[in-house]
């Protein structure tokens, strides 16, 4: 591993600040993604910013309903908190399936919107890698894609985004904090992330050195019955091949409200707007849902060998929405 400076932050300022001080800075949480970047040689920093002791560590819930979650919250706590359990649980089931207790008591929310593609051209220095090196290629397109992207890739990359607590967060419309140099701002987390296009390197639309705080999410009603789901290749803990969160609202059999997002099949957490503009006002049946997943899919561009990923997607998402309305009659 290549040498570096170690700076351990004592506030947001202080982070910003050591952060802006030149190039080659990372922050540093729970280092479960960071660290194993760098045995590999996939990250080099020159200078790391621990960001363990910086308040931002509680979950409070607003006078709305609503939840806040700060940036150095493990997941294990965000997980096992009662209120994100009975009000949130897809949250807290993508948070159980993503990854071991070790990890979970490791890693921060934070980290864990920004972890980074377990593509293995971009894990291997060996290879070129669009992600890694702009413009060296992105051979995954016609070597091992089997598990990347379907749906809102390009020429030049095809990796997936490994976060599953992401879906579930991007559904229910949370709110991401972040701190620049230039001020604080608030972003949707459907507007942080960026599509690849012909600059895969740029992930999120943040500046560099740009620090997150904390994650809103809005208090929604229906969220109490959300569902998060994973398809893995085994049983242990494993990246996905294909995930859906949901969130259903029935009345009299017919959609009131939905939200949708699926992981695993976009280099970004895929808001499912399309299916979602499909179910409103229509009736809550499987037929329904069939059309409004065909709907969402139609636009797949999936490769030779991860085509199986659109009727695997189709099937959670038909199988999830029938769940969720039939729990409401």
């Amino acid at each position: 591993m290549k040498e570096f400076v170690f700076d351990r932050a004592a506030d947001v300022e202080g982070a910003l600040a050591l952060a802006q001080a030149g190039p080659g800075v990372r922050y540093l949480g729970g280092g479960t993604n960071l660290v194993d970047l760098m045995k590999l040689g996939v990250e080099t920093p020159e200078h790391l910013v621990d960001l363990s002791r910086l308040p931002l560590d509680r979950i409070e819930v607003a006078d709305d309903g609503g939840l806040l979650i700060g940036a150095t919250v493990s997941n294990s706590d965000l997980a096992a908190h009662p209120v994100v359990r009975s009000a949130y649980p897809a949250l807290a089931q993508a948070l159980l399936a993503g990854a071991s207790g070790q990890l979970r008591n490791m890693a921060t929310v934070a980290g864990n919107l920004m972890q980074r593609t377990r593509c293995a051209y971009f894990t291997d220095v060996t290879k070129p890698c669009n992600k890694r090196l702009p413009g060296s290629g992105c051979p995954a397109r016609t070597g091992e894609h089997h598990n990347l992207a379907i749906l809102g890739g390009s020429e030049h990359c095809v990796a997936t985004h490994p976060s599953d607590f992401a879906v579930p967060l991007v559904a229910l419309d949370a709110v991401v904090h972040v701190h620049e140099a230039s001020g604080p701002r608030d972003i949707p987390l459907g507007d942080f992330y960026r599509l690849p296009g012909d600059t895969p390197e740029r992930e999120v639309t943040v500046d560099p050195g740009a620090l997150i705080t904390g994650i809103s999410v809005p208090a929604l009603p229906m969220a109490a019955g959300s569902r998060y789901r994973k398809v893995r290749e085994r049983a242990s803990y494993a990246f996905a091949v294909g995930s859906v969160a949901a969130a259903l609202d029935v009345r009299d059999g017919t959609v009131r409200d939905v939200r949708l997002a699926l992981g695993a099949v976009a280099p970004l957490p895929w808001r499912a707007r399309r299916a979602e503009e499909a179910l409103i006002a229509g009736p809550a049946d499987e037929r329904a849902f069939a059309a409004a997943a065909d709907a969402e899919l139609e636009h797949a561009r999936p490769l030779p060998d991860n085509a199986y990923k659109v009727p695997l997607v189709r099937t959670l998402m038909i199988r999830m929405l029938t769940e969720l309305s039939e729990a409401q009659r």
